[in-house]
Order: structure tokens, then C-alpha cells, then sequence
């Protein structure tokens, strides 16, 4: 079995959430223009300032991804929850 089928599908969706977040901000064909505006803002200012919310929500999914499979992959190993160790 080689490594790449160990990893599961949960953080390959993590890891396309993620990289959209960084990617398609930095397209600057996207946004490299004046209209429409949005209370008075140019489409470049208020795009941006979009893009930080949306990279917000995508970063919490992709965590809510990884920490759901983390404590899947750890009850199915008999471990105990992430974080506690032995005392």
C-alpha cells in the first residue's frame, strides 16, 4: 500500500479549500479594474476585503475537515482525544 492511498479524501478537500483561498486572490485578472463599485468603493478595494472574509470561513472548514477525521482516525486506533496525553 503506498503512502498516498494512507491519506484520505478529508484532507485532500482540505488542502483544494485552502489553496483556492490563497490562488484566486492573487489572479489579478479578477479584480485589476475600477467597476462596479460598492458604496463608492472601486471593485478592487471591496473584493479584497471579500476575499478575507471568504478566506476566514474556508480556513474554519478546512479545520472542522481535519480535526473531524483526526478523532475518527484516532477512535478507530483506540486512542484517546487529541491533546491528552499521558500524565
Amino acid at each position: 500500500m503506498s503512502k498516498l492511498s494512507a491519506v484520505r479524501p478529508a484532507y485532500w478537500i482540505a488542502g483544494v479549500v485552502l489553496a483556492v483561498s490563497v490562488v484566486v486572490p492573487l489572479l489579478v485578472s479578477t479584480y485589476a479594474r475600477d467597476e462596479p463599485r460598492l458604496w463608492g468603493f472601486p471593485f478592487f478595494y471591496w473584493y479584497q476585503l471579500m476575499w478575507v472574509f471568504i478566506s476566514a470561513i474556508t480556513v474554519s472548514i478546512a479545520y472542522q475537515l481535519v480535526i473531524r477525521e483526526e478523532r475518527r482516525r484516532r477512535a478507530a486506533q483506540g486512542l484517546g482525544k487529541p491533546g491528552e496525553g499521558a500524565k
